[in-house]
């Protein structure tokens, strides 16, 4: 080889070292701003999927503290149902006294100890939460009664005029409708 081509040699392959190392860091350079943006993108995205977890977190929190009360609040549905017919056979049998026994000796104990029983239960009621459907006289309302029969009065059409059995209410759910007669115009 020449000098010449010794010297060219000598300063191509400088001007590649150069040129590798001016580079390199570029390249690098490059790939770390690569590798921080996707970590940032995925920063971003663990983020975004922790504050939906919390979100759903709360929102199931929320719904089963809902479900605790209501099942605190409505658990003696099924027995306060039940003793409804308790209420409605005190009521039947005071019904079935003719006002004349009432105050006959034999029957007058008999008499106020069923209403006493009828007083207690209906205090209880209370206490729980459970009040009975005032019906007489009112408009139907379908969300509390149930219209068994239309009878001819002289009342507005749609008004309450007969109480068949009386409806419930447990706080603000209806326990029983209250089974009516509902009046119909004349004619």
């Amino acid at each position: 080889m020449t000098d010449e081509t010794k010297d060219e040699n000598q300063t191509l392959a400088a001007d590649q070292a150069e040129a590798a190392a001016t580079d390199a860091p570029a390249g690098g350079a490059d790939e770390a701003a690569t590798r921080i943006a996707a970590l940032e993108e995925e920063l971003a995205t663990a983020k975004q999927e922790t504050l939906y977890a919390l979100a759903d977190t709360q929102n199931v929190r929320r719904r089963l503290e809902k479900d605790l009360a209501d099942t605190r609040a409505y658990a003696a549905t099924g027995f306060a149902r039940d003793i409804l017919s308790v209420a409605d056979n005190l009521t039947r049998a005071l019904d079935a006294i003719p006002a004349e026994q009432r105050e006959a000796e034999g029957m007058k104990a008999l008499v106020l100890g069923i209403e006493a029983t009828a007083k207690e239960l209906e205090s209880v009621f209370r206490k729980n939460g459970i009040e009975k459907i005032v019906s007489m006289g009112e408009p139907l309302d379908p969300n509390l009664h149930q219209a068994m029969v239309e009878i001819p009065s002289d009342a507005a059409p749609g008004t309450i005029v007969q109480e068949m059995q009386a409806g419930y209410m447990i706080k603000d759910r209806l326990l029983r409708p209250a089974l009516v007669g509902v009046a119909k115009a004349a004619g």
